[in-house]
């Protein structure tokens, strides 16, 4: 039996990466915190203005690499393949609370997006 804290994080995960950002926005608490390498993002508004471009646009698909969770945390591992990197190694460390996530510490590998970029710059995508 899956822990109640990992059963949100994974459905909220199937979403986003679904590409059906309106229902991974129902997992979340209405004051999140989410800590992202681009800093902190408060609140589900903010939250979804960071996801959505990720997971409409440049989102290929996510291999769920590993899966842990208890009461009140679950920590996800996967794979991002997207547009411009083709693996784009994340972790996500959610605290759950009365059926929300009121807390993610969102981290991933930002290397191959700016390599990316600096291909880009340099005119050989």
């Amino acid at each position: 039996m899956t822990s109640p804290a990992l059963q949100i994080a994974l459905a909220h995960h199937r979403a986003w990466t679904g590409k059906d950002v309106d229902a991974a926005m129902g997992y979340l608490a209405d004051d999140v915190v989410c800590d992202a390498p681009a800093g902190r993002l408060v609140g589900v508004p903010a939250y979804r203005e960071f996801l959505t471009p990720f997971a409409e646009r440049f989102l290929i698909r996510a291999e769920l690499i590993a899966a842990f969770g208890d009461d009140t945390t679950a920590m996800l591992m996967y794979d991002a393949e997207t547009i411009p990197a083709k693996s784009a190694p994340a972790a996500e460390c959610m605290t759950v609370r009365a059926g929300k996530i009121v807390y993610n510490r969102f981290v991933f590998d930002r290397t191959p997006f700016e390599e990316f970029r600096r291909r880009r710059a340099q005119g050989t995508s």
